[in-house]
């Protein structure tokens, strides 16, 4: 059945390339579009550090393993990953072009050293270079006294080959990043004119090897492997967790090269000299037109924004939700009816308040909460801290694992524990992704839960830019419920029992499962069947054979995967029955539904997406939405972006994305729900 399974790294893939489509989209304002192409550097970046270096030591390791879905070894994928990728950033090249070309329009653009014609300019940029460069960069000449230095991930190096007066021909290299702090520096005649910092570095290199003459020059930049391994024997001995944590990342800093990005101008022999040092193969080296590095957009933007606000989306801001009344405490409202908040549409204020009234309120006994990825200046963890000060019990579980985010999570467990708060790390082998908070309130001779369930992080940030929803419930079954994953995640275990909540790695799948059962029994007897799910990802191959059984049966499914989809729907005889769509606009689309049948269906939101790492090696919590009102909502926004026919793409049957043709009126899901209420 592998003609309608797609390995997982090709399907990531292709969401980067959708990504990056959107820097083409007539749409999409023009300083938007940048945006969107340091988003796919920045994703591709993290897919090199994470996937690659995975499948990497797959390949060392493991050469035998293959992946489940498709049959390919590792080796297999780094090929067909590397081939991809080198088409993709050809692509890149031409968009960022193509962009670039339309922002001189507007008289602002990135010139090349070799567009400076004014001698003023050039005597400034020498004397730029010689006082604000020069002092900050470390160049080395390679020798035996010298051998090739430590590149570090993701900066930026001048590589050059260089000859003596003896005719000897050596390799410089300097590293440039002490001196990108400011990347745009303005050309002094020229208002709205920039040249890039490691331009100029570049065009002066000879000024630093000045007793050799320079045969040629480049730029390189290397990413390295972040495939870290907590249960690494090197690490044995480490008791405190946290400080074990602190290692692992300056281990990752270290870790094997997995590709060089590398301008133009080096010539082959400097290539091969670079692929020996870094131990890389000619197909993890990529050439680029366009810069290595697209972190100087954020400067480019504010460059803009204030003389040219129309190439940025119109500002939209996040209303208050009808259901919450801003003149009542929260703990009171909860208590009455169930809340469900929509971000970023709906401001996350009213959860915010709700931590901030129970850290104060008398009747608040304790506070529990899970935090995967907080914000730096983080108001949720400010309101536990006051909690713990103000004498309530307040238990926080703080997941170090959350990749690349570990070092803000350690600063933040240590400030929780320096307040009072009792911090717990997770499991060993299992990360802690779900969004659980609950809040023991005492009142009239009874303790009552307060309980917030959510499908994305406590961060206030991301709560502007992700679509997520947000959960408050005074149901004292699934109180009681999350109590018990608490309980259990305090004594190291995993909850593996429940009736309402859907709780990972042992009763989610099979609680799923027995909810597609009952759609498939619902077909066979001739009866309308539905299955809707709502995800970033779907790689899970146990997933994936249950609903080609689903299909094959006759339940009509609709999909709507933001990211990787390793199922491709429309195979006769397997997947006909299932609809996929993904949808990649302004806002990143993060939140999980589950939809189960049509009459009276079954409604979920989750932390959790179909993945194999979700649903069998996480702790994830899914809840039911028992609120009719709250129901009927869910499915209307479901539906709406069903509807989507500006920002979603379908998966056909081949394997391809098309984007959804305009048969009908506009629909931007996430315009509309900025504009319209859903109820």
């Amino acid at each position: 059945m592998n003609n309608c399974k797609e390995n997982r790294e090709l399907s990531w893939l292709k969401f980067n390339d959708r990504v990056l489509m959107q820097a083409k989209d007539r749409g999409v304002p023009l300083a938007e579009k940048l945006s969107f192409i340091s988003i796919y550097q920045t994703n591709l970046d993290e897919f090199f550090m994470v996937r690659i270096g995975s499948l990497y030591d797959q390949m060392l390791f493991y050469p035998d393993t293959r992946d489940n879905k498709t049959g390919m070894t590792g080796e297999e994928q780094l090929k067909a990953c590397f081939k991809r990728v080198a088409y993709l950033n050809k692509k890149k090249d031409r968009i960022y072009q193509r962009t670039m070309n339309q922002l001189s329009e507007s008289g602002m653009s990135v010139l090349k050293y070799k567009d400076i014609t004014s001698k003023e300019d050039r005597r400034y940029f020498q004397d730029y270079f010689e006082r604000e460069i020069l002092p900050l960069i470390s160049p080395q000449v390679i020798s035996k006294r010298q051998p090739f230095p430590f590149i570090n991930n993701r900066e930026m190096y001048a590589v050059v080959r260089l000859e003596s007066k003896k005719g000897k021909r050596k390799m410089g290299i300097v590293s440039c990043s002490n001196a990108m702090d400011e990347r745009l520096i303005p050309v002094p005649s020229q208002p709205g004119k920039f040249i890039l910092v490691e331009d100029i570095i570049l065009h002066f290199v000879s000024h630093i090897f000045s007793k050799y003459t320079v045969k040629s020059k480049g730029l390189i930049r290397v990413t390295r492997s972040a495939d870290i391994d907590e249960d690494d024997h090197s690490l044995e001995g480490h008791e405190d967790y946290r400080e074990m944590m602190e290692t692992l990342i300056k281990q990752r800093r270290k870790l094997c090269p997995v590709r060089l990005e590398m301008s133009s101008g080096l010539e082959d022999v400097e290539v091969l000299m670079l692929m020996n040092f870094l131990n890389l193969k000619k197909n993890q080296v990529f050439e680029s037109e366009a810069p290595l590095d697209f972190g100087f957009i954020s400067e480019l933007r504010d460059h803009l924004k204030y003389i040219h606000p129309e190439m940025f989306y119109k500002r939209l801001e996040s209303r208050n939700s009808s259901i919450v009344d801003n003149r009542v405490p929260m703990i009171k409202q909860i208590l009455k009816h169930d809340l469900l908040l929509c971000y970023p549409f709906e401001s996350m204020s009213p959860f915010l308040r709700l931590l901030d009234e129970a850290s104060h309120d008398a009747n608040v006994a304790s506070i529990k909460m899970t935090l995967y990825r907080v914000a730096k200046n983080s108001k949720i963890v400010k309101s536990l801290i006051k909690a713990a000060e103000n004498g309530k019990e307040v238990v926080v579980l703080v997941e170090l694992r959350a990749r690349f985010d570990e070092e803000n999570n350690i600063d933040w467990s240590k400030r929780l524990e320096e307040a009072g708060c009792r911090v717990i790390y997770g499991l060993d082998g299992l990360k802690v992704h779900s969004k659980l908070c609950l809040i023991t309130y005492k009142t009239e001779g009874s303790v009552k839960y307060i309980s917030q369930i959510g499908t994305g992080n406590y961060n206030e940030k991301t709560s502007k830019l992700y679509t997520d929803l947000s959960l408050m419930t005074a149901n004292q079954e699934i109180g009681e419920e999350i109590n018990g994953v608490f309980n259990h995640l305090s004594l190291g275990e995993t909850e593996n029992h429940t009736d309402l909540l859907m709780v990972a790695p042992h009763c989610m799948i099979s609680k799923i499962f027995v909810h597609i059962d009952e759609q498939i029994a619902l077909a066979k007897e001739g009866k309308e069947a539905y299955i809707g799910f709502k995800c970033n990802a779907l790689t899970s191959r146990k997933m994936i054979d249950k609903l080609i059984e689903a299909s094959q049966a006759g339940v009509k499914i609709d999909m709507i995967v933001r990211g990787i989809c390793c199922l491709i729907p429309g195979v006769e005889g397997y997947t006909e029955n299932i609809h996929v769509i993904s949808i990649v606009g302004r806002y990143l689309e993060h939140s999980r539904i589950y939809i189960f049948g049509k009459d009276d269906p079954k409604v979920y939101i989750s932390s959790a997406d179909l993945m194999t790492r979700n649903l069998e090696r996480r702790v994830e919590v899914a809840a039911p939405v028992l609120d009719t009102k709250l129901k009927k909502m869910l499915l209307n926004m479901f539906n709406i972006m069903l509807s989507d026919n500006v920002k979603a793409s379908q998966l056909e049957s081949d394997g391809k994305y098309k984007r959804v043709k305009n048969k009908k009126a506009l629909m931007n899901s996430q315009e509309y729900f900025f504009k319209n209420e859903v109820k």
